[in-house]
């Protein structure tokens, strides 16, 4: 008999980068929690009614945004539940980065929004954090958002008085 020698070779996963890039974020998911479901039908339900309402004086909370669509072209007013900041406004994305609005304003690189009855004409979208947002936010809305999945925000900032004119015109 001869004397054989055995190696034993550790099993190694060989995609450990291939996994890792297949993998989202919780940060890029849309929530599946029943409250986010509930959200979700109860937008679907509401977004007409609150469209009436939102941007004007009397709904101070909800502003309008006027977009672009990216491939038709077609200008849409989506309501979202917006805040003014020194240097333009905060808007939850309440379903996430994917959003056709989003994606949208994304696209245009900027948008008008109506708020309290005036309109602003933003530029710059940025995606921020919960901690970046959270001062803009009354403290009840502060404990309520992570309750219902909401953990990225966007920033527009305002646009200068010459960009503003010429969206205007548009």
């Amino acid at each position: 008999m001869q004397n054989a020698q055995i190696t034993k070779t550790p099993l190694v996963n060989k995609q450990p980068e291939e996994r890792a890039t297949t993998n989202s974020s919780r940060a890029n998911r849309v929530s599946s929690g029943p409250a986010h479901a509930m959200l979700r039908l109860g937008t679907r339900l509401l977004n007409p009614i609150i469209l009436s309402f939102a941007g004007s004086r009397y709904l101070p909370v909800f502003a309008v945004i006027h977009h672009l669509g990216r491939r038709s072209g077609r200008t849409y007013s989506t309501p979202v539940a917006a805040r003014k900041i020194t240097d333009g406004f905060i808007i939850p994305l309440t379903f996430g980065q994917r959003a056709d609005w989003f994606r949208n304003v994304q696209a245009a690189g900027g948008c008008t929004i109506r708020w309290k009855g005036a309109d602003y004409p933003l530029l710059e979208p940025e995606v921020v954090d919960r901690a970046t947002a959270r001062p803009a936010f009354h403290p009840l809305e502060r404990v309520l958002m992570p309750v219902i999945g909401i953990e990225q925000f966007v920033r527009l900032r305002s646009a200068p008085a010459i960009v503003s004119a010429s969206l205007s015109q548009k």
